[in-house]
């Protein structure tokens, strides 16, 4: 029952609309009616600027955080194999599929780097860094995402992790992967929107 309530209080904790409150409170508009229609740190940083994108950014990542991290060590009292990342893994699905927002929320991407870093630090820093090299070479948001997701099972399993986090590792990836799809269509495309063009 409180593994259960651990993971209920990680959805609750990631499915906050951190763009959707902070530009309704800018703007006085839903962030999900502008730009890409997306409600996370990219298009908060299109549509209203780089203190919002920054301040979106910083808090979606605490979310994945403060799940992956320091719920199981609050309600649980544990950080055993595989807790941390199932606890980070919801906080996720609440920021994708938020309740607050009729289950229309962002990408995870970031949420997603805050439970890695809170669960695999040494994944997390590789992760970021795949993400910045791809970004800095093809100035591709999404690609560099894209990138990044791939590479969370690859380096669980170069650093010989344990199968069942690997896998939870594989199912972060993979929800990247899927709530990318329009992003890696428009760049087969080619009409992607490349930063600073």
């Amino acid at each position: 029952m409180t593994f259960a309530l651990a993971l209920i209080v990680c959805y609750l904790l990631g499915a906050v609309p951190t763009a959707y409150l902070l530009v309704k409170w800018a703007k006085g508009v839903d962030i999900r009616t502008m730009g890409s229609g997306n409600v996370g740190a990219t298009n908060a940083l299109r549509t209203v600027g780089l203190w919002a994108g920054l301040v979106v950014l910083a808090i979606d990542v605490l979310k994945g955080l403060i799940a992956a991290s320091l719920i199981p060590r609050w309600l649980l009292g544990s950080t055993a194999l595989g807790v941390p990342l199932l606890c980070g893994f919801a906080a996720v699905l609440g920021h994708d599929f938020p309740c607050f927002l009729r289950f229309r929320g962002g990408k995870g991407v970031a949420t997603t780097i805050g439970v890695l870093v809170g669960s695999m630090p040494l994944v997390a820093g590789i992760v970021m860094g795949i993400w910045l090299v791809v970004f800095g070479a093809f100035r591709y948001v999404s690609l560099g995402s894209i990138a990044g997701a791939v590479a969370i099972p690859i380096s669980q399993l170069a650093l010989h992790q344990p199968l069942h986090e690997v896998l939870i590792g594989s199912c972060l990836a993979i929800l990247i992967l899927v709530r990318h799809r329009a992003n890696v269509r428009r760049l087969l495309s080619g009409v992607e929107h490349r930063a600073w063009s």
